[in-house]
């Protein structure tokens, strides 16, 4: 009984319904053209003119079915209504290509036929069956010209067996909604599932979603991987010298407090992407570029000789913020790995088609111990060069650690800002 008469039955019944109460439009469009055809029937009390209009109603309701908002309607009142087998996924947005269309032009069809189906026995049948369970019961009825049993039928033990046939009836209409509404629910997935091309959208959204999310994570980072190394190394420099060189202390202490300050910045810039979720935004990343390379070096916790050629105002602004990250990075190493006395020589070219970072610092007399966690940053600039179509490399070279990194000034076919 729950099959027929469950809380899922009944949903679906509502859908039928539903999809009943959509065929009307098209119905009364398909009567009135019948009409025309045959001006002389009584369209409303023909049987055959009415299943005439109703067959012509589908083709019309298919056809506005094509159009791309009509997948999102029937994805939502399935999802609602039509109790899914578990685990069956129905796609999302509208369809955009003819396969698509099809599909969803294909169900619509078949919801609203079977709703008018079963719209139309639940508006007549119900009636007849409560008549044919009152029958022997009452004269009125009997006596009654729509309800009255031809001759020959009015027999006692017909009219006994009567409420049987009218108990008999509603079964029927229930067998009828409940097979009408297993068939569109196991339809769904298929019509209404996603195709090939909306599972590759679908990929392709979460491609630029894990994009946009390692694009943050990298920002984090180098941020805030930069800032604890200049901080750490500047710190246990002041404590050693703390009785001796106090003017080095005050100094460290400077550099602490305006790389932690800008760091809180550059980290709440980057949570504010995350917790907004929007993907415009984070493509859009705003951030520290080359214009704000006298700030990092100032308070690196290293000596650096920067060497500029060309004009960095020139570089797009997303070129000059990767090549921002990748020089915090290449200061990072510097310092975890040389410590804050190492001498860094920087060199920045801007040419006309690209830009060129050039890092060196001194490799360590011996090797630095990895902390945990470590060893992305380089694999972060690389990808960060990969990103633009550029290159980076870092190793040995001629005694020192050289870090190099070409960035084109045009990506993805665009002019330079």
């Amino acid at each position: 009984m729950t099959t027929l008469f469950g809380r899922r039955a009944r949903l679906r019944w509502l859908h039928l319904i539903l999809g009943g109460a959509l065929l009307m439009p098209y119905f009364l469009a398909a009567l009135v053209l019948v009409g025309s055809l045959r001006p002389d029937a009584t369209l409303f009390m023909s049987l055959p003119h009415q299943l005439v209009a109703f067959v012509c109603a589908l083709p019309m309701a298919a056809v506005t079915a094509l159009f791309p908002p009509a997948r999102p309607l029937s994805v939502a009142a399935a999802r609602a209504l039509c109790g899914l087998p578990a685990g069956r996924q129905l796609a999302d947005g509208p369809a955009r290509t003819r396969q698509a269309r099809v599909r969803t032009a294909a169900w619509y069809t078949t919801h609203l036929a079977l709703g008018g189906i079963v719209s139309a026995t639940t508006l007549s049948l119900p009636p007849l069956a409560l008549s044919l369970m009152v029958l022997p019961f009452s004269k009125a009825v009997r006596d009654s010209p729509v309800v009255a049993p031809p001759e020959g039928l009015d027999r006692s033990w017909i009219l006994a067996l009567s409420p049987l046939a009218g108990i008999a009836t509603l079964l029927a209409v229930a067998v009828c909604a409940a097979l009408a509404g297993a068939l569109l629910a196991g339809r769904a997935p298929v019509l209404l599932g996603p195709t090939p091309e909306d599972r590759l959208a679908a990929a392709e959204r979460r491609a630029a979603d894990l994009a946009v999310r390692n694009r943050l994570a990298r920002e984090l980072h180098d941020s805030v991987g930069h800032a604890l190394s200049a901080v750490t190394l500047q710190a246990g420099a002041a404590r050693r010298v703390l009785d001796s060189d106090p003017e080095f202390v005050r100094e460290a202490l400077a550099a602490i407090e305006e790389t932690t300050r800008r760091t809180v910045g550059e980290l709440d810039s980057v949570l504010g992407l995350l917790r907004s979720g929007e993907e415009h935004g984070a493509a859009g990343t705003t951030g520290p570029a080359l214009d704000a390379l006298d700030g990092l070096l100032k308070h690196c916790g290293v000596p650096v000789s920067l060497t500029v050629r060309g004009e960095p105002g020139t570089v797009p602004a997303a070129v000059s913020r990767e090549a921002y990250r990748i020089v915090q990075e290449g200061l990072s190493n510097a310092l975890r790995h040389g410590g804050p006395g190492v001498a860094v020589e920087l060199r920045i070219t801007v040419r006309a088609t690209d830009v060129e970072i050039v890092m060196d610092n001194p490799l360590p007399e011996r090797p630095a111990a990895v902390r945990p966690g470590g060893g992305r940053g380089l694999r972060g600039v690389a990808e960060r060069a990969v990103l633009l179509g550029g290159r980076a490399e870092a190793g040995p070279h001629d005694g020192a650690w050289r870090l190099t990194a070409r960035l084109p000034l045009r990506t993805d076919g665009q002019e330079k800002k």
